[in-house]
């Protein structure tokens, strides 16, 4: 994977409408943004639609990236999230009422493209959520990797949506204490 100084230079060069760095910036993106719309959709074709739709997203999009605001991986991961999540509540078909695994947390064991793709930094990331309690744990993963609605973890949890924003809070600033940042 390459540095995120890198990635900035390539998001730079595909402002510029550089495809080469477009090219360089998807085969090193690819596989990660992949997962992370594959641990939401939970289907390989809707999967593959929404990373079309993000890279394509990102191309339009890479000169309003700004790196002080967010890492570049963070930033393409949010466009690919936000998708997901799009496509997830849009979906009539199934309600989350009737797949209710859709939305737990992953299992214990991660699939093989989620081990290859686990790097330093996810290392710390996941180092950082097992500090928190446990059930801050499944909130924080219920509300960030899954894509629960505050609402949804206030039912969930029984508590209030604004003590949830709170818990959402404080749990962001210590996982954000936990990595240095």
């Amino acid at each position: 994977m390459l540095t995120p100084a890198e990635l900035v230079g390539l998001i730079e060069a595909v402002a510029k409408g550089d495809q080469a760095a477009f090219e360089r910036l998807y085969v090193a993106t690819r596989a990660k943004l992949y997962g992370v719309v594959l641990r939401i959709l939970r289907r390989q074709d809707l999967a593959e639609e929404v990373i079309q739709e993000t890279y394509v997203k990102i191309w339009n999009s890479a000169a309003r990236f700004d790196p002080a605001l967010s890492s570049p991986i963070t930033w393409m991961a949010s466009i690919a999230r936000n998708r997901a999540i799009d496509i997830v509540r849009k979906k009539s078909e199934v309600s989350i009422e009737e797949e209710p695994q859709a939305m737990e947390v992953a299992a214990e064991s991660p699939d093989p493209l989620a081990r290859r793709e686990m790097t330093e930094e996810l290392k710390r990331l996941l180092e950082c959520i097992g500090r928190l309690e446990p059930d801050r744990q499944r909130l924080v993963l219920l509300a960030y990797y899954n894509g629960w609605s505050r609402e949804q973890l206030a039912e969930k949890f029984a508590a209030p949506v604004n003590t949830v924003k709170t818990w959402l809070r404080r749990s962001m600033l210590d996982i954000r204490e936990c990595l240095g940042l």
